[in-house]
């Protein structure tokens, strides 16, 4: 995508095409603002964003409209991780896990206790919890915890095989990737890889409302680079039934 989302010309070319989502939008931005005024950092307010989403719907927080829609998405993360390497003896770090979207499927493939899901959103989680419940998932004894940055200090040294963030990078400010950038590497096995997804633009870098980023793939490369990491651009899952592009980060040395 070239164009900016965030400009005037084309939010006036979209409203006029499609006239019953301006109400919609115009709330957003009043939520959005007022959640802005209220809080110190982009963290905080997307907090209050998914909290605010989840006491609505869990799967629509998550980015899922409907509850077909929500499998379909987790199953097409499940498959391509799978078919990308991962093995149920594999330790695997979610960030961003949600209701366990696809984390259910990851915690059920995966051997007991191997699967760990962070997010920002204690509200999210107790969904998680939900969701555990649900699918009959407790005797694989996952790790869910709340986290207020990308950080990753309570986790050991080069613990796991696989990390993966869906729908994260999209949402996130650029400073917010480059913290999860320069400790990541950290407590990834050597050999380890780290998938993640983002938005992709071909022109301006923007945001919307601050909360849909825009990124372009070589600013992603380069920063990935500056905590020596190599980043790769994924071009089969481009070829998916999905709107995001997809990056695999490995350890350098």
């Amino acid at each position: 995508m070239k164009r900016s989302r965030s400009s005037l010309v084309h939010q006036v070319g979209y409203a006029v095409k499609n006239p019953d989502k301006i109400a919609p939008h115009l709330r957003r931005l009043a939520r959005d603002t007022w959640f802005r005024l209220r809080t110190r950092d982009h963290i905080a307010y997307y907090r209050a964003v998914m909290k605010s989403d989840t006491a609505r719907d869990p799967e629509g927080a998550v980015g899922s409209h409907t509850h077909k829609r929500w499998l379909a998405l987790g199953r097409m993360q499940f498959d391509y991780l799978v078919g990308h390497g991962l093995k149920p003896e594999c330790r695997m770090l979610e960030i961003g896990c949600g209701n366990l979207r696809a984390g259910r499927l990851f915690i059920d493939y995966l051997h007991s206790g191997n699967y760990y899901g962070i997010d920002i959103s204690p509200d999210i989680l107790m969904a998680a919890q939900d969701t555990i419940v649900r699918h009959g998932l407790r005797d694989k004894l996952p790790h869910l915890t709340p986290v207020r940055d990308l950080r990753f200090a309570f986790l050991p040294d080069e613990h796991f095989d696989v990390v993966h963030a869906h729908s994260v990078f999209s949402h996130s400010p650029l400073h917010v990737i480059e913290e999860c950038f320069a400790h990541v590497g950290r407590i990834m096995k050597p050999g380890a890889w780290f998938d993640f997804t983002f938005d992709r633009t071909e022109g301006k870098e923007h945001h919307v409302l601050r909360e849909d980023f825009y990124y372009r793939t070589e600013t992603l490369v380069a920063l990935a680079g500056t905590h020596g990491l190599r980043a790769t651009f994924m071009e089969d899952w481009e070829r998916g039934p999905h709107k995001q592009s997809k990056i695999r980060i490995t350890r350098i040395s």
